[in-house]
């Protein structure tokens, strides 16, 4: 009864997102029809028709190759599916799934656990929009018929652990935060129809964009009630005017270099904060390239510090940061200052960060709510202007 519960919620308060009269930003449109080529789909083999792009193998998945990882973005597809197909959609890690099966009359969401919702409205002489949706920690599904107007959504959310092994706060549950590249397939039944794939984000002309790696994606270890408390929330919430992040976890400045491409150009914003190097892989030349394709963007980079961890790798990497800032003439925050024990840039204060108790190594790197707290104030002294 209290899955049922939260999912009724959230779906009640989704609805609303889809009706938010905000200026969003498509990334990607594209109708599918014969006699012409789609390089950015994973599949070569394409049966084209005049119904659009047409699904007859089942387990044979196709990709856009596009890498997204705004936080508040959908994908949307325009189809029409057979009487006896069952038509899936995930992220190409794996970390979300979601499905419509027209001969059960049902749609389902999520990995372990799933969630399903029987609709009735389904029928296969009707065509569908499909929208799959991530909206910072909450990821699901939306369904509109055509033909009717009618629709429905299942949602869930990430709710995060805070820390690994001693140092998890809760049980947390897992919903995947649809990584990298969206994926299609069917998955049951003789056929399925793709007319139209778009990828929206929900917000465009912002003041803020902030990238990153898991630093800057505290929707996956951040526990649901402290997540308003996060340091990409906290600064994304004081902004005047709209902000949203596109962090990743796991990654290096080279994955930030790849997306940034697939998203500044279409939301387009007045300023573009990086904090990477956590995970290694920052030279001079890949970070000057970087602060170089922002600024040819329009838009002013900050590259901050990162923040300090038990490794102490942050002492260097930092030292590259300034030197570049200094080369660009731009500003940054020093995230290292805020969350050592000194206020120094040196050892780690291990308050400020999560504790990840593997057993390989005891991890202080991914900042809490009180080492968000002082980011987010280290941000007013050292780049106020993204504030006014």
């Amino acid at each position: 009864m209290r899955k049922l519960i939260l999912v009724f919620y959230l779906c009640s308060s989704l609805l609303s997102f889809a009706q938010e009269h905000t200026s969003t930003a498509i990334l990607y449109n594209q109708t599918f029809s014969p006699g012409k080529s789609y390089p950015e789909l994973t599949e070569s083999n394409l049966k084209l028709s005049q119904q659009g792009l047409e699904l007859n193998e089942k387990g044979k998945w196709i990709q856009l190759n596009k890498y997204y990882s705004l936080a508040n973005r959908l994908i949307r597809y325009h189809v029409k599916l057979g009487a006896d197909a069952e038509m899936s959609f995930k992220s190409h890690e794996g970390d979300f799934n979601a499905s419509i099966d027209m001969s059960s009359k049902q749609i389902q969401i999520g990995k372990s656990p799933m969630i399903f919702q029987n609709v009735d409205f389904l029928d296969s002489n009707h065509e569908y929009l499909v929208e799959i949706v991530r909206d910072n920690q909450y990821s699901g599904m939306r369904i509109i018929d055509l033909f009717t107007g009618k629709s429905t959504e299942l949602f869930g959310n990430m709710d995060g652990q805070g820390g690994v092994g001693r140092g998890v706060e809760h049980s947390g549950k897992y919903m995947g935060l649809q990584h990298d590249y969206y994926c299609f397939g069917l998955t049951k039944g003789t056929s399925a129809f793709v007319k139209q794939i778009i990828v929206e984000s929900k917000y465009s002309e912002l003041t803020l964009l902030i990238y990153g790696d898991s630093i800057t994606e505290p929707e996956g270890y951040f526990p649901s009630k402290d997540f308003p408390d996060s340091w990409t929330q906290l600064i994304i919430n004081r902004v005047q005017g709209k902000a949203m992040s596109s962090g990743r976890g796991g990654t290096t400045i080279q994955q930030v270099l790849e997306r940034i491409k697939n998203e500044l150009p279409f939301v387009k914003a007045k300023y573009v904060m990086v904090t990477i190097g956590t995970n290694g892989g920052n030279t001079e030349d890949n970070l000057s390239e970087l602060m170089t394709y922002i600024k040819s963007q329009g838009a002013i980079p900050i590259l901050n510090n990162i923040p300090a961890n038990e490794s102490n790798t942050h002492i260097d990497a930092n030292v590259l940061i300034e030197k570049v800032r200094q080369k660009f003439n731009i500003k940054g925050a020093k995230f290292d200052v805020a969350t050592s024990a000194n206020f120094d840039g040196k050892a780690v204060e291990q308050s400020t960060m999560y504790f990840e108790d593997y057993d390989w190594g005891k991890i202080y790197h991914h900042p809490n709510v009180k080492g968000s707290k002082l980011m987010f104030l280290r941000t007013l002294i050292d780049v106020p202007e993204i504030y006014q």
